[in-house]
């Protein structure tokens, strides 16, 4: 369950950092709750995570899937640039992602 809970952390994660972006680009109150949420939740699920998996591994990985799932929102949503290398070094971030999983 704690890696489903680390899963879920990460997806909240990236919620918090597109609204981020979100609210420099529209100052609004939904999504400033929307980013307080996201962070809110992906705090409270990495918590859960880390009653179960050493603490190194579930802040690597959660800080993987959302530093690399923000990559691809950015790209997806907003039209930032989606060259090979950064597709390359996304796929590197989420390969090391899963390799800590493979570990432990």
């Amino acid at each position: 369950m704690s890696w489903f809970y680390l899963v879920l952390a990460g997806f909240f994660e990236m919620i918090g950092v597109t609204m981020i972006n979100s609210l420099h680009k529209n100052r609004n109150w939904q999504s400033f709750v929307m980013l307080v949420s996201g962070f809110g939740a992906s705090f409270l699920f990495l918590a859960l995570a880390m009653k179960e998996l050493p603490m190194g591994t579930a802040y690597a990985i959660w800080t993987g899937i959302g530093a690399s799932g923000g990559a691809i929102l950015g790209i997806m949503l907003y039209g930032e640039q989606k060259d090979w290398k950064r597709i390359l070094f996304i796929g590197m971030v989420l390969g090391a992602a899963i390799g800590l999983k493979l570990i432990v």
